[in-house]
C-alpha cells in the first residue's frame, strides 16, 4: 500500500528534442573515430601516398617547387622571398643606390684576372707595367667606393636617422658595388640612371 510507484524508464532523446540543448550536450549522433580512422583520414586529406616511395617522391616535387617559387620571387624582387641580409627598405634604397649608375669598381674582378694572367710574364719591364697598373687600379677603386659611401651614407642617415634601421647597409653596398650587374642578387630593379626596370 505504501509501496513506492514505479517511475517510467527515462526516454531516449531524439534528434529532434536534444536540438534545444546547448552544443557540447547534444548527442553526436555517430561514434567517436579511432585514432586510427582519424589518422587515415588526414592522410587522405593531405593527399599523402601510403607508399613510402611514392610519398618521398611527393615530398621532393614538393620541395622543388618551393624552390622555384622562392627563386621566381628572389629574382622578381619579391620582399617575402628576400633572405634576411637584404631585407629592409634601407637595405632596398641601398641597392637602388648601387644599381642606378655604372662604375668602374664593377669591372674590378675582370681588371683583377687580367693582371694577373699577365703578371706571369716573366719579362720584368712588364711585371713592373703591371704593379703600377694594379696599384692604380686599386687606388682608382678605393677612391670611388669611399666616394659613393659617403653619399650613401649622408642620404641613409637623413632617411633613417637611427643607427639600428641602416645597420650594413655600407659593407651591403661596398659588396654590391664590387660584383658584375648582371650577377647581382637580388636583381636590379632600376636601370642605369635611376629608370625603374619593367618586368
Amino acid at each position: 500500500m505504501f509501496s513506492r510507484r514505479s517511475q517510467p524508464p527515462a526516454e531516449t532523446p531524439t534528434p529532434d528534442e536534444g536540438a534545444d540543448l546547448p552544443a557540447a550536450q547534444r548527442p553526436k549522433g555517430r561514434p567517436t573515430p579511432s585514432r586510427k580512422d582519424a589518422e587515415i583520414h588526414r592522410k587522405q586529406t593531405l593527399k599523402v601516398p601510403s607508399d613510402p616511395k611514392a610519398a618521398k617522391k611527393a615530398m621532393k616535387d614538393r620541395e622543388r617547387q618551393a624552390r622555384m617559387e622562392a627563386r621566381a620571387g628572389l629574382m622578381a624582387g619579391d620582399p617575402k622571398f628576400l633572405p634576411p641580409r637584404d631585407q629592409g627598405p634601407a637595405k632596398a634604397y641601398t641597392r637602388n643606390f648601387v644599381d642606378r649608375k655604372r662604375r668602374p669598381s664593377e669591372y674590378f674582378i675582370f681588371l683583377a684576372v687580367g693582371i694577373l694572367v699577365i703578371g706571369f710574364f716573366r719579362n720584368p719591364q712588364i711585371q713592373n707595367i703591371v704593379s703600377l697598373v694594379w696599384f692604380a687600379v686599386i687606388g682608382l677603386v678605393i677612391i670611388e667606393v669611399g666616394w659613393m659611401l659617403f653619399s650613401l651614407n649622408k642620404q641613409l642617415t637623413e632617411r633613417w636617422p637611427a643607427k639600428e634601421d641602416r645597420k650594413g647597409c655600407l659593407l651591403y653596398a661596398t659588396l654590391r658595388t664590387l660584383q658584375i650587374r648582371r650577377l647581382r642578387i637580388p636583381p636590379p630593379q632600376v636601370k642605369p640612371g635611376g629608370a625603374p626596370i619593367e618586368r
